[in-house]
């Protein structure tokens, strides 16, 4: 993945509400349809990373087994950084798209 992508993707994922680690990696790669693949020395990272830069903040709760799990959820600085990055990720795809496809 390009960086930063992942930050975007988790972020994305947060958007429908909270959730721990192993839901966010599995909606990713669900909505890739298993193109993409997070891998958990990447994940944890990025949601401390994100959580440090405060547009993300967690929680701990109960999973879907029972177990004790820690769960993010998107703040408002979490949602503003969302609409920025997705703004320029639209523009680096559109400037990609222009060399490769320069007909179309």
């Amino acid at each position: 993945m390009l960086q930063g992508t992942l930050d975007l993707l988790i972020l994305q994922t947060l958007v429908l509400g909270p959730a721990h680690g192993h839901t966010i990696a599995h909606a990713i790669e669900r909505r890739s349809e298993d193109v993409l693949q997070v891998e958990h020395g990447s994940l944890y990272p990025a949601l401390h990373r994100l959580e440090d830069r405060r547009w993300i903040a967690s929680f701990w709760g109960t999973s879907e087994n029972n177990r004790k799990a820690r769960y993010y959820r998107l703040t408002a600085a979490g949602r503003k950084q969302l609409t920025e990055q997705t703004g320029r990720w639209d523009r680096l795809v559109h400037a990609v798209n222009r060399v490769l496809r320069p007909a179309e």
